[in-house]
């Protein structure tokens, strides 16, 4: 099971929330993918497993 940092975990939750409130995203896989690729580039605690 993959382990994330703590920002990993708000970018996720704000895509999350986006998607629930505001449907910005078609499936909530598309939501976590944006919100983990978010935390990669901000230097986040992120695994590469898929």
């Amino acid at each position: 099971m993959a382990k994330y940092g703590k920002k990993a975990q708000d970018e996720v939750q704000k895509t999350m929330h986006e998607h629930k409130h505001k449907g910005k995203f078609k499936n909530k896989d598309q939501a976590i993918a944006v919100g983990l690729d978010k935390a990669r580039r901000k230097g986040g605690k992120v695994s590469d497993d898929n």
